[in-house]
């Protein structure tokens, strides 16, 4: 995967095409990302005993990942990622527009 929790990334298609937000959580399994304002939904909530505060709640659904790309820190563009290895031996992610290591 080359989204990571804390990137800044942009919605390349869907209703919020063009906009830009940082990844709350990615789930691997459904290859899908969690984006902050983005793909908001409405829960609707039934008042119970145990939750007295019903009504209606805004929040983010998940994003397919094909659907985001990183944007790159150095220039503020979208780019996209490539992994090479430092001199530990460790990959790193690395933007292919600017050559530049993203932390």
């Amino acid at each position: 995967m080359h989204i990571r929790k804390g990137d800044t990334v942009k919605v390349l298609a869907g209703d919020d095409r063009g906009k830009t937000g940082k990844v709350l959580e990615v789930v691997r399994e459904k290859s899908r990302a969690i984006v902050e304002g983005i793909n908001i939904v409405t829960k609707h909530t039934k008042p119970s005993a145990g939750k007295p505060e019903g009504g209606i709640k805004k929040t983010e659904a998940g994003v397919h990942i094909s659907n985001l790309m990183l944007v790159d820190p150095a220039s503020g563009k979208p780019t996209r990622v490539g992994r090479k290895a430092d001199s530990n031996g460790k990959l790193q992610r690395y933007s292919k527009k600017t050559g530049e290591i993203i932390k």
